[in-house]
């Protein structure tokens, strides 16, 4: 395999114009002294290689699949990175089939990229039981998107069968895997492949990143070291990401001997010792984005993101986020990156607009996700990501009008188009035998996130806020086969059915509020909210501590990360401080920190949250020069009623959220952990699906044990409702005082009646005398 090392850099590039959000321009070119020499890579004699399994559940398949007589294929798709190749590839495939099956003659088909690989004879020994099933796949025809097809041929008699009859099935679970020998690829030291080696979207697992500073970052590091993560994070979506921190040393090689690539950042005046050579780093006079080898091994690269000072870091890590696809060539020198329009709220990429109706289109992942085929259609599904926040009460439902065609059935029989939500059926609609199109308009019920007291007795479906809802339609076509009789034997081929849910078909947020009771962790941990309330994170600020260690960084660009991947935008107007005099500002403080002393595993959720509370307030009151006073932060009577010092071995951490003290709507959110092991604990929950859906409520004990959330402190409430439906709203809560109030109108309008028809009767009579 031949391996290709750059023996040159361009000096300069011209960057186009980036029209969305934001803009990069390059310069015009600059001197040679400004040019990054790379590292003279190590010859290695082994080329590195991964083994690779990816079960049928991790590749999107929750479930068994069942194939049948009239739906007979069923295919998975896997991706592989571009910077990798198969060397060696097979199918552990689990099935079980039917014991009513003709062996020998019933088979399974298996294709990859529609090449048959292999027949799979089903013996009359595996008959109704669990069978294992090895089959080699050529490695070949692996590319960077695969589909592997499983066609299902089975027969219950020799003569007369029915395709339909319900002993024709085959089961094929979930655990069935896709084996992959990987083999590395060398690559230019070109950045128009970036984001890659870095991260590759057609990868599986969850993108490993290793971030290097030298010793004691500046917050200026940490700025654009956050914006990087935070971009990867939104690249990266449902996988997360992790960002492991070093100071000063480059990543060791792991145990199978393979380098790791690695992104650092440095200044002229602050830079790791292995780029102290100013002969072979000289100082750059602007922000610089440079690729070169990984002095271990030529197929591991190292990422250089250099400056002047932080203010070029920043540019330079906004620039890859936003302008990377215009990038050539291993060495970049970015001149500006300038924003060519202001975000605003509640425009997260990843949520629906609520600003006007939206269209399927605008919904939509790949170009045939709306259609669908077959005599049993796959289902059409339609992901519906709402902001945390909306106001929903007594709401009359969201506007739904959807546009299908079909093939029409030959007669009206039970063929019908059936609608749920989130697994709830809907409605179902008859298919009939003469139409083009049909139009239906719904309305479908919204709720709020589960922190509110809601019944599980739901008798309509309803959108959750803050959660990713799915609609789905299914077409269900009735048919017709030929009689299966003894002295009778007729078959007809089936109609290849065609349906389409319209891309014109929408659904309209546009009209509600924004109002939400915090805090409110579950909206934190499922929406990134209050700080994806801006997708950029423009009005957040983050409160790290002044000298933070590696695992506290690696913990903060993990969450930026999450909150970018729920948001589907890089936090471009990212903000850090070590100071509390800059929390006064108008933003949402995100915050990082040790726990309060006193803090032990035995701790409950109102001992953490006044421990807090009296923490963030003396940190700010220190900076400031002011006395603490447990009132700034809320109510006194808010405070817990007992004091209790506990300490235990046992590692503990905490996500926290109550209300800014210098602004009733912005929120603190802060996340505390004291060592290693108890920020590990942060950095797990972060990373896992299930413990993160476990955060809720003000307080959050994360422990060994799992995750303990719990309702504590002092409500308050974040957005603005006109006058009348905040005084309805507010009135629900009390119905006694609304009886009071109704009772008390009622006698005060009859007594002004009673006194008008009394004046009314005194005119009359004055009038007659």
């Amino acid at each position: 395999m031949s391996r290709y090392f750059s023996k040159s850099l361009v000096a300069s590039l011209a960057l186009l114009a980036v029209g969305c959000a934001q803009a990069v321009t390059a310069p015009a070119p600059v001197a040679s002294a400004a040019t990054v020499v790379p590292v003279a890579p190590v010859a290695v004699s082994n080329v590195p290689t991964w083994s690779s399994a990816y079960s049928f559940e991790q590749l999107g398949r929750p479930a068994d699949s069942l194939l049948l007589g009239i739906h007979n294929s069923d295919q998975i798709e896997f991706s592989l990175r571009r910077d990798r190749i198969a060397s060696d590839a097979k199918l552990q495939l689990e099935y079980t089939p039917s014991p009513s099956l003709l062996p020998q003659i019933s088979h399974l088909r298996v294709y990859l990229n529609d090449v048959l690989m292999s027949v799979v004879p089903i013996a009359k020994e595996q008959l109704g039981k669990r069978v294992n099933q090895s089959v080699a796949l050529d490695p070949s025809l692996i590319s960077d998107f695969n589909r592997v097809r499983l066609e299902f041929v089975g027969h219950y008699t020799d003569i007369c069968e029915d395709p339909a009859n319900n002993t024709l099935w085959l089961n094929v679970g979930r655990g069935s895997q896709i084996q992959l020998q990987e083999q590395a690829l060398t690559l230019k030291n070109d950045l128009a492949y970036f984001p890659m080696p870095f991260f590759d979207i057609r990868g599986q697992d969850k993108p490993v990143l290793n971030l290097v500073f030298a010793d004691a970052p500046t917050l200026g590091e940490q700025r654009a070291a956050g914006i990087l993560a935070s971009y990867f994070g939104s690249q990266a979506a449902w996988r997360g990401a992790q960002f492991p921190v070093l100071f000063d040393q480059l990543p060791p090689a792991d145990e199978h001997h393979r380098a790791k690539s690695a992104i650092v950042f440095a200044t002229n005046d602050h830079r790791p010792s292995f780029l102290a050579d100013t002969h072979k780093f000289p100082a750059v006079d602007a922000p610089v984005v440079q690729m070169i080898d990984n002095p271990q091994d030529p197929y591991s690269k190292v990422l250089l993101v250099l400056g002047r000072n932080d203010d070029d870091l920043a540019v330079a890590a906004r620039a890859l986020a936003l302008g990377a696809g215009a990038f050539r060539g291993a060495n970049v020198i970015v001149n500006k990156v300038e924003q060519l329009k202001p975000r605003v709220p509640y425009d997260a990429p990843n949520w629906m607009r609520t600003d006007r109706s939206v269209r399927f289109a605008e919904l939509i992942k790949y170009p045939e996700q709306l259609r669908t085929n077959g005599l049993q259609p796959r289902p059409v599904t339609v992901d519906v990501n709402l902001p945390p926040d909306l106001f929903v009460w007594r709401n009359q439902g969201i506007p739904l009008q959807t546009k299908f065609r079909y093939t029409p059935p030959t007669v009206n029989d039970e063929s019908r188009l059936t609608i749920s939500l989130n697994d709830q059926f809907i409605t179902s609609l008859p298919l009939q035998s003469k139409t083009d199109s049909r139009l239906e308009e719904l309305r479908l019920a919204v709720l709020s996130n589960e922190s509110a007291n809601l019944s599980d007795k739901l008798l309509v479906p309803a959108l959750k806020i803050g959660d990713r809802n799915t609609l789905r339609f299914d077409f269900n076509f009735a048919s017709t086969f030929g009689s299966a009789q003894r002295d009778r034997c007729q078959t007809s081929l089936p109609v290849n059915n065609q349906a389409v849910i319209d891309e014109e078909s929408t659904i309209d947020l546009s009209g509600y509020y924004h109002y939400i009771a915090m805090p409110d962790l579950r909206a934190f941990a499922r929406s990134g909210f209050p700080y994806s309330r801006m997708a950029d994170l423009s009005e957040t600020l983050v409160m790290v501590p002044a000298h933070s260690r590696p695992v506290q960084l690696s913990t903060m660009f993990e969450t930026l990360a999450a909150i970018s991947a729920r948001s589907g935008l890089p936090a471009f107007g990212l903000r850090l401080s070590d100071n509390w005099d800059d929390a006064r500002a108008d933003v949402d403080l995100l915050v990082f920190g040790a726990m309060a002393p006193g803090v032990g595993d035995g701790a409950d959720a109102n001992l953490v949250l006044d421990k807090t509370r009296a923490w963030l307030l003396k940190s700010s009151n220190e900076q400031n020069g002011q006395s603490a006073r447990a009132g700034q932060f809320s109510d006194e009577r808010d405070l817990g009623a007992n004091g209790v010092d506990v300490s235990a071995q046992a590692p503990i951490a905490a996500i926290v959220g109550l209300q800014s003290p210098y602004h009733q709507q912005r929120s603190i959110v802060a996340l505390l952990a004291s060592d290693e092991t108890d920020y590990q604990l942060l950095r797990d929950t972060l990373g896992d699906s299930g413990k993160i859906d476990a955060v809720s409520g003000s307080v959050a004990l994360i422990r060994s044990s799992g995750v303990g959330s719990s309702w504590v402190g002092q409500q308050y409430f974040v957005g603005h409702l006109p006058w009348w439906l905040l005084l309805w709203f507010q009135l629900s809560e009390h119905p006694v005082l609304l009886a009071a109030i109704a009772t008390i109108s009622v006698l005060l309008t009859a007594f002004l009646l009673w006194r008008a028809l009394r004046w009314a009767a005194r005119r009359r009579l004055a009038a007659q005398e």
